[in-house]
C-alpha cells in the first residue's frame, strides 16, 4: 500500500543530488514491512557507471543490508519512472510493487531544459522496445559464440548446487 512518506524520500534522496558533484536528481528506497531497505541516488557519472541509475543503487543497497539477492516482498518508490534497465533489476531482485513520482514524459520534457553537450541521451522508448525484443531481432549487432563452452560451466555449476 502506498506511503506518501517513502516516496518523499525518494524525492529528498532525488533533491540531494542538486549540491552533490557527479549525480543526478533521480532517487529511490526500497522498502520492507513499512521500512526502509535500501537507498539510492543516480551516481552514473560520479561512478563512471551507466548502471548506477536510483533504483539499482537502491536495491544493491538493500540487497547488501539484507544479505539476499531476493527482494520478494518489497516495494520501491522513485522520484522518477524507472528505465527498462532498472524494470529489469526490480524483475530480477523480485520487486513486487513500484511508486514513481514523474512519469517519462515529464523527466523527458525537464531534460530538454539541459544543454546538449551536458546531456547523456538516452532513448526510453527505445529502450521498452529494444529489451522487449528476441537478441537476433535487436537494433545492435549481436553473434553468439562458444555456446557449449559456456553451457558446460553453467552445468557443472547446477550440478553443484543440487550437491548442496
Amino acid at each position: 500500500m502506498y506511503q506518501e512518506t517513502f516516496m518523499r524520500r525518494a524525492i529528498e534522496l532525488s533533491s540531494g543530488a542538486l549540491d552533490i558533484p557527479g549525480t543526478e536528481p533521480f532517487g529511490a528506497v526500497v522498502v520492507r514491512d513499512g521500512q526502509i531497505v535500501g537507498e539510492g541516488l543516480n551516481r552514473s557519472l560520479l561512478n563512471s557507471d551507466p548502471t548506477s541509475h536510483g533504483e539499482t543503487e537502491a536495491i544493491r543497497d538493500a540487497c547488501r543490508k539484507l544479505g539476499t539477492v531476493n527482494l520478494s516482498g518489497c516495494d520501491l518508490y522513485t522520484s522518477c519512472e524507472p528505465c527498462a534497465l532498472c524494470v529489469a533489476a526490480m524483475e530480477i531482485a523480485g520487486i513486487s510493487r513500484l511508486y514513481y513520482a514523474a512519469n517519462l514524459e515529464q523527466a523527458n520534457a525537464a531534460m530538454g531544459y539541459l544543454p546538449a553537450s551536458t546531456r547523456f541521451p538516452i532513448d526510453s522508448k527505445r529502450l521498452q522496445t529494444e529489451c522487449g525484443k528476441p537478441v537476433g531481432e535487436r537494433l545492435m549487432p549481436a553473434q553468439q559464440a562458444l555456446g557449449d563452452e559456456a553451457t558446460t560451466i553453467l552445468i557443472t555449476w547446477a550440478a553443484k548446487m543440487n550437491e548442496c
